[in-house]
């Protein structure tokens, strides 16, 4: 019984050590490359880039006061659509005191000058009627009486405005009243009720009130590569992508290249502006990132092959053409002349036509992959 069991043992020892060696071999033996193939054909092939920017107003106004103050109302908040010389906000006047004080004695001069030629009026109206001075002089004692009447008037309004920054005469015209310049949305009101606010002059910009623009009239705003400024021209169309708005895609045109690059992160960009073709149904805020699409070049209708398919070197491009289809197939390397890639396809411009087939990438097995 034991020899059988040792010679079962023996056998199973033997088995196990040809299938070891068989398996062995075959994994050694050269496996049959194999490649993928193409036929050319005839497609429509596009370069295009991809620009990162935003989106703004061409126009956005910032509305300041024509004098100092306090804000003491807004009539208007973010958002709100506005007409030109809509009241966005009222301004509480804060006087100098100076000004305030030449304004008031302004005044007590005009009032006193105004009693003196009322006083020499009403004596040569009294003398005129006596037929004792003539006409002309007392037409020119009542022009004298106008003249002060309308200079206390001015010294009056001059005062109201020193003081409140209106006077009861232009009222409608009050620079309390902050009015937008254009007709648009107010995008920001960076102000409050109760904050000091400044005229702009010549040592100071002034206080923005609020921001203003119109939002039917927007352009994109970004920034090309130098390697690439070179292909744009004015009035090509671009395709305009907002991600924040599920992928929202409108029509742009471009209009404006700038003659001027600046460096950004070590390469130079050049500014581009675009007319965006706003969406009858579609709200875009300013400010939002989008992504702009540019046809750099076009080929239609071209000869074309995978771009993997083709092999470089140097300053030229060949392809591996099928030359015999046995087992395995045979290739015999070609030299071509490429033009327009999309970077998936590239135009054959000589050396292949529709009928020829062309070798591609290798064909890799999982057990090749394995190994």
């Amino acid at each position: 019984m034991k020899k059988y069991s040792k010679l079962i043992v023996a056998v199973i020892i033997a088995l196990i050590f040809i299938g070891t060696f068989v398996f062995l071999w075959q994994k050694s033996q050269p496996k049959e490359i194999t490649y993928s193939e193409f036929t050319p054909e005839k497609i429509d092939l596009q370069k295009t880039t991809i620009i990162t920017g935003k989106i703004e107003p061409r126009n956005e106004v910032n509305v300041k006061p024509q004098i100092s103050g306090i804000i003491a109302e807004l009539m208007k908040e973010p958002g709100d659509m506005v007409q030109q010389g809509e009241v966005i906000a009222k301004v509480k006047v804060i006087p100098d005191m100076g000004q305030l004080s030449s304004a008031e004695s302004r005044v007590r001069l005009a009032d006193i000058n105004l009693r003196q030629v009322e006083t020499d009026y009403a004596r040569m109206e009294s003398l005129h009627d006596q037929k004792l001075v003539s006409d002309e002089d007392f037409e020119k004692s009542r022009q004298q009486l106008r003249q002060a009447q309308e200079e206390k008037a001015a010294a009056v309004d001059a005062l109201q405005v020193v003081r409140d920054g209106v006077s009861k005469s232009n009222a409608s015209a009050s620079s309390t009243l902050i009015r937008s310049t254009i007709s648009g949305i107010i995008l920001d009101i960076p102000v409050k009720v109760g904050n000091s606010v400044i005229n702009s002059n010549t040592f100071n910009d002034g206080t923005t009130i609020a921001t203003v623009a119109n939002m039917q009239d927007l352009i994109f705003r970004g920034n090309i590569d130098e390697t690439e400024v070179g292909q744009l021209n004015i009035g090509v169309p671009m395709k305009i992508t907002i991600g924040a708005l599920q992928d929202l895609q409108f029509d742009a045109t471009l209009e404006y290249i700038s003659p001027k690059a600046t460096e950004s992160n070590g390469a130079n960009q050049f500014e581009i502006k675009a007319a965006v073709v706003v969406p009858a149904d579609g709200k875009i805020r300013s400010g939002y990132s989008a992504n702009a699409e540019i046809v750099l070049a076009q080929a239609n209708q071209v000869l074309s092959v995978p771009e993997s398919a083709i092999e470089f070197s140097g300053d030229s491009t060949f392809v591996y053409v099928v030359k015999s289809e046995g087992t395995p197939h045979t290739y015999e390397r070609k030299a071509v002349v490429t033009g327009l890639s999309d970077g998936v396809h590239i135009e054959i411009k000589e050396g292949l036509t529709a009928d020829d087939k062309v070798r591609g990438p290798q064909i890799i097995t999982d057990d090749q992959s394995n190994d």
